[in-house]
Protein backbone atom coordinates (compact mmCIF):
# COMPACT_ATOMS: atom_id res chain seq x y z
CA UNK A 1 0.00 0.00 0.00
CA UNK A 2 1.36 3.52 -1.16
CA UNK A 3 -0.35 6.04 1.38
CA UNK A 4 -0.01 9.54 2.47
CA UNK A 5 -1.11 11.04 5.12
CA UNK A 6 -2.33 14.46 6.02
CA UNK A 7 -1.44 17.26 8.73
CA UNK A 8 1.69 18.02 10.66
CA UNK A 9 0.91 18.12 14.42
CA UNK A 10 1.38 15.71 17.25
CA UNK A 11 -1.43 13.27 15.79
CA UNK A 12 -0.37 12.56 12.79
CA UNK A 13 3.31 12.25 14.31
CA UNK A 14 1.24 9.60 16.23
CA UNK A 15 -0.33 7.91 13.20
CA UNK A 16 2.51 7.78 10.83
CA UNK A 17 4.10 5.80 14.07
CA UNK A 18 1.04 3.72 13.78
CA UNK A 19 1.18 2.89 9.97
CA UNK A 20 5.03 2.67 8.88
CA UNK A 21 4.91 -0.83 11.22
CA UNK A 22 2.37 -2.41 8.85
CA UNK A 23 3.46 -4.93 6.55
CA UNK A 24 1.02 -3.97 4.32
CA UNK A 25 3.14 -0.35 3.72
CA UNK A 26 5.29 0.25 0.91
CA UNK A 27 5.83 3.89 0.49
CA UNK A 28 4.27 6.52 3.34
CA UNK A 29 4.24 9.89 2.57
CA UNK A 30 3.15 13.04 5.14
CA UNK A 31 2.05 16.44 3.95
CA UNK A 32 3.33 18.35 5.05
CA UNK A 33 4.75 16.33 8.06
CA UNK A 34 7.29 17.47 10.94
CA UNK A 35 10.41 16.52 11.75
CA UNK A 36 9.31 13.30 13.94
CA UNK A 37 7.47 12.55 10.89
CA UNK A 38 9.95 12.53 8.86
CA UNK A 39 11.97 9.43 10.50
CA UNK A 40 8.83 7.49 9.86
CA UNK A 41 8.28 8.56 5.78
CA UNK A 42 9.12 11.07 3.12
CA UNK A 43 7.10 14.33 4.13
CA UNK A 44 6.43 16.52 1.31
CA UNK A 45 5.50 20.34 1.26
CA UNK A 46 1.52 20.76 0.76
CA UNK A 47 -0.57 22.22 3.10
CA UNK A 48 -3.08 20.18 5.09
CA UNK A 49 -5.51 22.26 3.08
CA UNK A 50 -4.51 22.55 0.19
CA UNK A 51 -7.07 20.07 -1.86
CA UNK A 52 -5.96 20.23 -5.30
CA UNK A 53 -2.58 19.78 -4.64
CA UNK A 54 -2.98 16.78 -2.23
CA UNK A 55 -5.05 15.12 -5.07
CA UNK A 56 -2.83 15.96 -7.53
CA UNK A 57 0.04 14.09 -5.62
CA UNK A 58 -1.77 11.68 -4.99
CA UNK A 59 -2.96 10.60 -8.87
CA UNK A 60 0.90 11.42 -9.63
CA UNK A 61 2.27 8.72 -7.07
CA UNK A 62 -0.82 6.34 -7.49
CA UNK A 63 -1.40 6.93 -3.48
CA UNK A 64 -3.86 3.88 -2.88
CA UNK A 65 -5.11 5.27 0.39
CA UNK A 66 -5.04 8.72 2.43
CA UNK A 67 -5.25 9.19 5.59
CA UNK A 68 -6.55 12.67 6.94
CA UNK A 69 -5.48 14.02 10.02
CA UNK A 70 -6.83 17.41 10.65
CA UNK A 71 -10.92 18.48 10.02
CA UNK A 72 -10.25 21.73 8.09
CA UNK A 73 -9.28 19.32 4.79
CA UNK A 74 -12.07 17.32 5.26
CA UNK A 75 -14.72 19.87 5.96
CA UNK A 76 -13.28 21.61 2.95
CA UNK A 77 -14.14 18.32 0.83
CA UNK A 78 -11.11 16.08 0.53
CA UNK A 79 -12.78 12.90 0.65
CA UNK A 80 -15.19 13.95 -2.24
CA UNK A 81 -12.81 15.29 -4.42
CA UNK A 82 -10.37 12.35 -3.86
CA UNK A 83 -13.53 10.08 -4.49
CA UNK A 84 -13.67 12.36 -8.12
CA UNK A 85 -10.45 11.28 -8.55
CA UNK A 86 -10.55 7.51 -7.83
CA UNK A 87 -8.79 7.54 -4.63
CA UNK A 88 -9.81 6.19 -1.40
CA UNK A 89 -10.05 8.19 1.30
CA UNK A 90 -10.46 7.26 5.29
CA UNK A 91 -12.43 10.17 6.01
CA UNK A 92 -15.55 11.74 5.75
CA UNK A 93 -17.05 13.54 2.51
CA UNK A 94 -18.06 17.40 3.50
CA UNK A 95 -21.45 17.14 3.79
CA UNK A 96 -21.05 14.32 6.91
CA UNK A 97 -18.15 16.70 7.96
CA UNK A 98 -20.68 19.01 8.81
CA UNK A 99 -20.66 17.05 12.06
CA UNK A 100 -17.34 18.96 13.10
CA UNK A 101 -17.89 22.05 10.55
CA UNK A 102 -20.78 23.09 12.08
CA UNK A 103 -22.26 22.99 16.07
CA UNK A 104 -25.61 23.12 15.00
CA UNK A 105 -25.71 20.65 12.04
CA UNK A 106 -24.39 17.97 15.02
CA UNK A 107 -26.66 18.77 17.46
CA UNK A 108 -29.56 18.73 14.79
CA UNK A 109 -28.60 15.15 14.00
CA UNK A 110 -28.80 14.78 17.69
CA UNK A 111 -31.68 15.24 17.83
CA UNK A 112 -32.84 13.57 15.03
CA UNK A 113 -31.24 10.81 16.13
CA UNK A 114 -32.71 10.64 19.85
CA UNK A 115 -29.20 11.26 21.17
CA UNK A 116 -28.76 12.59 24.62
CA UNK A 117 -27.25 16.54 24.25
CA UNK A 118 -27.81 19.45 26.18
CA UNK A 119 -30.35 21.73 25.80
CA UNK A 120 -29.17 24.61 22.64
CA UNK A 121 -30.03 27.24 20.61
CA UNK A 122 -27.98 29.09 17.33
CA UNK A 123 -27.90 32.46 17.09
CA UNK A 124 -26.57 34.56 14.32
CA UNK A 125 -27.80 37.72 16.14
CA UNK A 126 -25.49 39.06 19.07
CA UNK A 127 -28.03 40.83 20.49
CA UNK A 128 -30.59 37.67 20.70
CA UNK A 129 -27.93 35.92 22.31
CA UNK A 130 -27.37 38.30 25.13
CA UNK A 131 -31.08 38.16 25.45
CA UNK A 132 -30.98 34.58 25.65
CA UNK A 133 -27.66 34.86 28.37
CA UNK A 134 -30.11 37.28 30.34
CA UNK A 135 -33.46 35.25 30.16
CA UNK A 136 -31.25 31.55 31.26
CA UNK A 137 -28.64 32.97 33.40
CA UNK A 138 -25.36 31.26 33.73
CA UNK A 139 -23.53 29.05 33.85
CA UNK A 140 -23.37 28.57 30.06
CA UNK A 141 -21.67 26.92 27.25
CA UNK A 142 -20.59 29.45 24.30
CA UNK A 143 -19.47 27.45 21.36
CA UNK A 144 -18.69 29.08 17.94
CA UNK A 145 -20.62 27.54 15.01
CA UNK A 146 -17.90 26.93 12.75
CA UNK A 147 -14.05 25.28 13.07
CA UNK A 148 -11.97 27.24 15.38
CA UNK A 149 -9.37 24.97 16.20
CA UNK A 150 -10.12 24.44 19.96
CA UNK A 151 -10.53 27.48 20.79
CA UNK A 152 -13.88 28.70 20.22
CA UNK A 153 -15.23 27.39 23.49
CA UNK A 154 -16.25 29.59 26.79
CA UNK A 155 -17.79 27.98 29.60
CA UNK A 156 -19.64 30.94 31.08
CA UNK A 157 -19.85 30.69 34.97
CA UNK A 158 -21.59 34.30 35.12
CA UNK A 159 -23.55 36.39 32.34
CA UNK A 160 -20.41 38.90 32.12
CA UNK A 161 -18.54 35.97 30.50
CA UNK A 162 -20.84 34.68 28.32
CA UNK A 163 -21.78 37.75 27.16
CA UNK A 164 -18.33 38.58 26.62
CA UNK A 165 -17.45 35.56 24.53
CA UNK A 166 -20.47 36.87 22.75
CA UNK A 167 -19.09 40.12 22.12
CA UNK A 168 -15.21 38.59 21.12
CA UNK A 169 -16.83 35.63 18.57
CA UNK A 170 -19.73 37.57 17.22
CA UNK A 171 -18.73 41.52 17.08
CA UNK A 172 -14.74 41.52 16.89
CA UNK A 173 -13.96 38.55 15.15
CA UNK A 174 -11.61 36.69 17.22
CA UNK A 175 -12.60 33.47 15.31
CA UNK A 176 -13.50 34.83 12.02
CA UNK A 177 -16.34 33.26 10.08
CA UNK A 178 -16.30 30.34 12.09
CA UNK A 179 -17.60 32.87 15.40
CA UNK A 180 -20.27 34.65 12.91
CA UNK A 181 -22.97 32.24 15.01
CA UNK A 182 -22.73 30.58 17.86
CA UNK A 183 -24.30 27.70 19.74
CA UNK A 184 -25.62 28.38 23.40
CA UNK A 185 -25.77 25.58 25.81
CA UNK A 186 -26.80 24.67 28.91
CA UNK A 187 -23.96 23.94 31.41
CA UNK A 188 -23.30 20.04 32.38
CA UNK A 189 -20.96 18.54 35.50
CA UNK A 190 -19.37 15.77 35.70
CA UNK A 191 -16.32 13.55 33.99
CA UNK A 192 -15.53 14.08 30.43
CA UNK A 193 -14.75 11.52 27.71
CA UNK A 194 -13.82 10.85 24.37
CA UNK A 195 -14.61 8.05 22.22
CA UNK A 196 -13.76 6.98 19.40
CA UNK A 197 -15.43 5.14 16.39
CA UNK A 198 -13.88 3.87 12.78
CA UNK A 199 -16.90 3.72 10.63
CA UNK A 200 -17.75 2.49 6.88
CA UNK A 201 -21.11 4.60 6.31
CA UNK A 202 -23.07 1.55 8.27
CA UNK A 203 -20.76 0.03 10.62
CA UNK A 204 -18.58 0.94 13.37
CA UNK A 205 -15.87 -0.53 15.28
CA UNK A 206 -14.57 0.89 18.64
CA UNK A 207 -11.20 2.23 18.57
CA UNK A 208 -10.94 3.29 22.18
CA UNK A 209 -11.54 5.77 24.75
CA UNK A 210 -9.82 8.57 26.40
CA UNK A 211 -10.11 11.48 28.67
CA UNK A 212 -8.42 15.01 27.38
CA UNK A 213 -7.52 17.56 29.90
CA UNK A 214 -8.41 21.00 27.95
CA UNK A 215 -7.16 24.03 30.08
CA UNK A 216 -3.59 25.02 30.22
CA UNK A 217 -3.18 24.90 34.01
CA UNK A 218 -3.09 22.19 36.82
CA UNK A 219 -6.39 21.92 38.62
CA UNK A 220 -7.84 22.58 35.38
CA UNK A 221 -7.88 26.28 35.66
CA UNK A 222 -6.55 28.76 32.51
CA UNK A 223 -7.69 29.24 28.87
CA UNK A 224 -9.25 26.69 26.76
CA UNK A 225 -6.28 24.73 24.87
CA UNK A 226 -6.51 22.42 22.23
CA UNK A 227 -5.53 19.68 24.82
CA UNK A 228 -2.68 19.76 27.04
CA UNK A 229 -3.01 16.04 27.96
CA UNK A 230 -4.52 12.41 27.82
CA UNK A 231 -5.28 9.33 29.57
CA UNK A 232 -6.50 5.96 27.85
CA UNK A 233 -8.56 4.37 29.50
CA UNK A 234 -9.19 6.61 32.11
CA UNK A 235 -10.49 4.73 35.07
CA UNK A 236 -14.08 4.70 34.66
CA UNK A 237 -13.88 3.88 30.64
CA UNK A 238 -15.27 0.44 31.25
CA UNK A 239 -16.45 -2.36 28.54
CA UNK A 240 -19.99 -1.80 29.09
CA UNK A 241 -19.81 2.48 28.75
CA UNK A 242 -18.12 2.05 25.23
CA UNK A 243 -20.59 -0.38 24.41
CA UNK A 244 -23.23 1.72 25.44
CA UNK A 245 -21.76 4.70 23.66
CA UNK A 246 -21.58 2.60 20.25
CA UNK A 247 -25.30 1.64 20.71
CA UNK A 248 -26.84 4.96 21.94
CA UNK A 249 -24.66 7.73 20.47
CA UNK A 250 -22.25 6.56 17.53
CA UNK A 251 -24.90 4.00 15.72
CA UNK A 252 -27.80 6.09 16.08
CA UNK A 253 -25.44 8.56 14.34
CA UNK A 254 -24.82 6.86 11.62
CA UNK A 255 -28.22 5.97 10.50
CA UNK A 256 -29.13 9.06 10.65
CA UNK A 257 -26.63 10.49 8.34
CA UNK A 258 -27.21 7.84 5.96
CA UNK A 259 -30.89 8.29 6.38
CA UNK A 260 -30.15 12.25 5.21
CA UNK A 261 -27.77 10.77 1.89
CA UNK A 262 -24.91 11.46 4.16
CA UNK A 263 -23.06 8.41 4.92
CA UNK A 264 -20.29 8.50 7.31
CA UNK A 265 -16.87 6.84 6.68
CA UNK A 266 -14.02 7.49 8.50
CA UNK A 267 -12.75 8.20 12.63
CA UNK A 268 -15.81 9.73 14.35
CA UNK A 269 -15.03 11.05 18.11
CA UNK A 270 -18.19 11.54 20.46
CA UNK A 271 -17.19 14.36 22.91
CA UNK A 272 -19.47 13.14 26.06
CA UNK A 273 -20.39 14.22 29.43
CA UNK A 274 -21.07 11.76 31.97
CA UNK A 275 -23.72 13.22 34.18
CA UNK A 276 -26.15 11.92 37.03
CA UNK A 277 -28.66 11.07 34.23
CA UNK A 278 -26.32 9.50 31.88
CA UNK A 279 -23.70 10.42 29.02
CA UNK A 280 -24.75 13.46 27.18
CA UNK A 281 -23.46 13.86 23.83
CA UNK A 282 -21.10 17.93 23.99
CA UNK A 283 -19.97 17.28 20.61
CA UNK A 284 -19.59 15.57 17.42
CA UNK A 285 -15.48 15.49 15.69
CA UNK A 286 -14.92 13.72 12.26
CA UNK A 287 -11.37 12.66 13.22
CA UNK A 288 -8.83 11.04 15.95
CA UNK A 289 -8.51 14.11 18.75
CA UNK A 290 -4.79 15.92 19.12
CA UNK A 291 -3.55 14.38 22.20
CA UNK A 292 -6.12 11.38 22.27
CA UNK A 293 -4.30 9.86 18.99
CA UNK A 294 -1.61 10.03 20.88
CA UNK A 295 -2.63 8.28 24.13
CA UNK A 296 -4.73 5.44 21.54
CA UNK A 297 -2.52 4.65 19.24
CA UNK A 298 0.54 3.02 21.60
CA UNK A 299 -2.58 0.70 23.15
CA UNK A 300 -3.26 -0.58 19.65
CA UNK A 301 -1.98 -4.51 19.34
CA UNK A 302 -3.85 -4.89 15.93
CA UNK A 303 -2.21 -3.64 12.06
CA UNK A 304 -3.85 -0.28 11.55
CA UNK A 305 -3.36 -0.08 8.00
CA UNK A 306 -6.10 -2.74 7.09
CA UNK A 307 -8.68 -1.32 9.58
CA UNK A 308 -8.45 2.13 7.81
CA UNK A 309 -8.72 -0.16 4.75
CA UNK A 310 -12.10 -1.78 5.94
CA UNK A 311 -13.69 1.51 6.93
CA UNK A 312 -13.25 2.87 3.12
CA UNK A 313 -14.63 -0.29 1.83
CA UNK A 314 -17.44 -0.89 3.86
CA UNK A 315 -15.86 -3.82 5.45
CA UNK A 316 -16.04 -2.86 9.09
CA UNK A 317 -19.39 -5.73 9.77
CA UNK A 318 -16.94 -8.48 11.00
CA UNK A 319 -13.91 -6.32 11.76
CA UNK A 320 -12.61 -6.43 15.28
CA UNK A 321 -9.81 -4.67 16.71
CA UNK A 322 -7.29 -6.06 19.78
CA UNK A 323 -5.58 -3.80 22.25
CA UNK A 324 -2.92 -3.70 24.69
CA UNK A 325 -3.91 -4.59 28.55
CA UNK A 326 -1.95 -1.16 29.27
CA UNK A 327 -2.80 2.18 29.83
CA UNK A 328 -1.52 5.38 28.18
CA UNK A 329 -0.42 8.79 29.42
CA UNK A 330 0.44 11.59 26.85
CA UNK A 331 1.82 15.12 28.25
CA UNK A 332 2.04 17.77 25.79
CA UNK A 333 4.35 20.39 26.13
CA UNK A 334 4.10 23.87 25.21
CA UNK A 335 5.81 27.08 24.55
CA UNK A 336 5.10 29.76 27.22
CA UNK A 337 2.65 31.81 26.87
CA UNK A 338 0.23 29.16 24.81
CA UNK A 339 -2.73 29.76 24.14
CA UNK A 340 -1.63 33.28 24.09
CA UNK A 341 1.46 34.85 22.57
CA UNK A 342 4.50 32.50 22.20
CA UNK A 343 8.16 32.08 20.78
CA UNK A 344 9.34 30.49 18.56
CA UNK A 345 13.07 29.03 17.68
CA UNK A 346 14.23 27.61 20.95
CA UNK A 347 16.27 24.79 20.97
CA UNK A 348 15.03 21.60 22.87
CA UNK A 349 17.57 19.13 23.69
CA UNK A 350 17.40 15.50 24.98
CA UNK A 351 15.25 14.37 22.39
CA UNK A 352 16.71 11.54 21.62
CA UNK A 353 17.32 9.98 25.12
CA UNK A 354 13.92 10.32 26.14
CA UNK A 355 12.61 8.73 23.07
CA UNK A 356 14.89 5.61 24.45
CA UNK A 357 13.41 5.21 27.60
CA UNK A 358 11.17 2.18 28.21
CA UNK A 359 7.56 2.33 26.75
CA UNK A 360 7.85 5.75 25.85
CA UNK A 361 7.30 7.60 22.84
CA UNK A 362 7.99 11.36 21.98
CA UNK A 363 5.77 12.69 19.25
CA UNK A 364 6.24 15.99 17.30
CA UNK A 365 4.07 18.67 16.45
CA UNK A 366 5.15 22.27 16.32
CA UNK A 367 8.65 21.93 16.01
CA UNK A 368 11.44 22.40 13.20
CA UNK A 369 14.29 21.08 12.35
CA UNK A 370 17.41 23.50 11.92
CA UNK A 371 21.07 22.88 11.65
CA UNK A 372 20.73 19.93 12.77
CA UNK A 373 18.76 21.01 15.84
CA UNK A 374 15.57 20.62 16.64
CA UNK A 375 13.59 23.84 17.69
CA UNK A 376 10.04 24.67 18.88
CA UNK A 377 7.80 26.09 16.15
CA UNK A 378 4.45 26.23 17.53
CA UNK A 379 2.21 26.35 20.94
CA UNK A 380 1.92 22.75 21.57
CA UNK A 381 5.05 21.27 20.25
CA UNK A 382 5.77 18.27 21.56
CA UNK A 383 3.42 14.82 23.05
CA UNK A 384 5.40 12.45 25.60
CA UNK A 385 3.55 9.44 25.92
CA UNK A 386 4.16 5.94 28.38
CA UNK A 387 2.69 3.33 28.46
CA UNK A 388 2.54 0.79 32.11
CA UNK A 389 0.34 -1.85 33.86
CA UNK A 390 -1.86 0.97 35.54
CA UNK A 391 -2.27 4.74 35.48
CA UNK A 392 0.20 5.49 38.50
CA UNK A 393 2.94 3.54 36.26
CA UNK A 394 2.07 5.32 33.22
CA UNK A 395 2.29 9.13 34.69
CA UNK A 396 5.75 7.92 36.49
CA UNK A 397 7.36 6.84 33.19
CA UNK A 398 5.70 9.64 31.09
CA UNK A 399 7.13 12.09 34.10
CA UNK A 400 9.98 11.14 34.31
CA UNK A 401 10.70 11.16 30.21
CA UNK A 402 9.44 14.70 30.16
CA UNK A 403 11.99 15.60 32.96
CA UNK A 404 14.67 14.40 30.68
CA UNK A 405 13.83 16.65 27.96
CA UNK A 406 16.19 20.05 28.00
CA UNK A 407 14.01 23.04 27.11
CA UNK A 408 13.57 25.63 29.49
CA UNK A 409 10.93 27.63 27.12
CA UNK A 410 8.53 24.66 27.53
CA UNK A 411 5.65 24.51 30.24
CA UNK A 412 3.48 21.49 30.96
CA UNK A 413 0.65 20.27 33.00
CA UNK A 414 2.28 18.55 36.09
CA UNK A 415 -1.20 16.56 36.76
CA UNK A 416 -2.17 14.72 33.91
CA UNK A 417 -4.71 11.68 35.34
CA UNK A 418 -3.36 12.79 38.99
CA UNK A 419 -7.21 13.14 39.97
CA UNK A 420 -8.01 9.94 39.46
CA UNK A 421 -5.48 8.96 42.30
CA UNK A 422 -6.18 11.04 44.62
CA UNK A 423 -9.89 11.64 44.79
CA UNK A 424 -13.06 9.43 45.37
CA UNK A 425 -14.68 10.96 42.89
CA UNK A 426 -12.64 13.75 40.76
CA UNK A 427 -14.10 16.26 38.37
CA UNK A 428 -13.64 16.95 34.77
CA UNK A 429 -9.93 17.39 35.13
Amino acid sequence: MRVLLVGSGGREHALAWSLAVSPLLTKLWIAPGNPGTATLGENVPIGATDVAALVEFARDNTVDLVVPGPEAPLVAGLADALAAAGIRCCGPTAAAARLEGSKSFGKEVCDAAGIPTPRWERFDDPAAARDFVARRGAPLVVKADGLAAGKGVVVAATEAEAEAAIAAFMEQGTLGEAGAAVVIEECLEGPELSVFALCDGTDAVFLGAAQDHKRAGDGDTGPNTGGMGAVSPPPFATEALGGSVMDGVIRPALAELARRGTPFRGVLFAGLMLTDAGAQLIEFNVRFGDPECQALLPRLRSDLLPALLAGCDGELAAFDLRWEPVVSVAVVLAARGYPGAFRRGEPIGGLDATAALPDVLVFHAGTRATDGAIVADGGRVLTVCATGPDLAAARARAYAAVNAIDWPGGFCRRDIGLSWLTADRPGTA
